[in-house]
């Protein structure tokens, strides 16, 4: 199983790259065409930290860094 944000419950989750060919129409072209769409997995930023639980201890758990700047969880 992947890793999962413990707070916000953030996952990685599947995607695709779009490939366009072409020159855009405001440049003089026919305009941009899709020629491929590869799959590929778009992955959140997990930081393994150390959070004191509601209880006082303290355990390491994954967390997301936008949970971590916006203070939903208390460092030990």
């Amino acid at each position: 199983m992947g890793k999962e944000c413990a707070i916000t419950g953030k996952k990685t989750i599947s995607g695709r790259s779009i490939v366009r060919k072409g020159l855009a129409k405001k440049k003089g072209g026919i305009g941009l065409h899709v020629t491929s769409a590869t799959k590929r997995t778009f992955k959140p930023n997990l930081q393994r930290v150390r959070v004191r639980d509601e209880n006082g201890t303290v355990k390491r758990i994954w967390v997301s860094a936008k949970a971590l700047k916006s203070g939903k969880v208390t460092k030990a």
